[in-house]
């Protein structure tokens, strides 16, 4: 016997069925996320909720306890990503609006990665110095990677004519 679906109304009068379904998290849906499907949506609330939580405690704490002066282009990273963890909190709640947070992500630690790590690493000089504790971190690109819904960004951030 198959568990009995049940209905739910939503604001906009449309019934929806309650019942979760893996297959339906890889569909589009056109109804609440411009065609995006869920499991996009759902990995993207895990990327600023990951984001947050890391983001804001690294950073915040480091710039809250620093002492003395500060070195330019230091503080300008250390506050670039708190006020990305700050950002991180739309996220979570409107991921599709955030896009280009995720896409700013990809881009700088991508480039990061190939200009400053791989060089160090083709000259076996990557081992045992701090650029080796970013690279580690920064590998986790794929994330956001994987995350982003890339047909819906590019329909609505690039292609799309009313953006304009």
């Amino acid at each position: 016997m198959q568990p009995a679906k049940s209905p739910i109304l939503s604001n906009d009068g449309i019934q929806r069925s309650s019942r979760f379904s893996l297959f339906n998290i890889f569909k589009r849906d056109y109804e609440r996320y411009d065609g995006v499907p869920p499991i996009n949506i759902y990995l993207l609330r895990l990327l600023f909720t990951l984001m947050f939580l890391f983001l804001s405690y690294d950073s915040w704490a480091h710039i809250i306890r620093h002492t003395g002066p500060w070195d330019p282009a230091n503080s300008a990273a250390w506050f670039m990503w708190g006020s990305c963890a700050f950002i991180a909190v739309i996220g979570i709640r409107r991921p599709l609006k955030m896009l280009p947070i995720v896409l700013f992500e990809i881009v700088y630690k991508t480039a990061w990665l190939i200009v400053v790590a791989y060089p160090l690493y083709q000259r076996n000089e990557l081992t045992g110095t701090p650029a080796e504790g970013m690279a580690d971190n920064f590998m986790l690109v794929i994330l956001p990677i994987v995350a982003m819904p890339w047909r819906y960004f590019f329909r609505t951030y690039i292609v799309d004519k009313r953006a304009a």
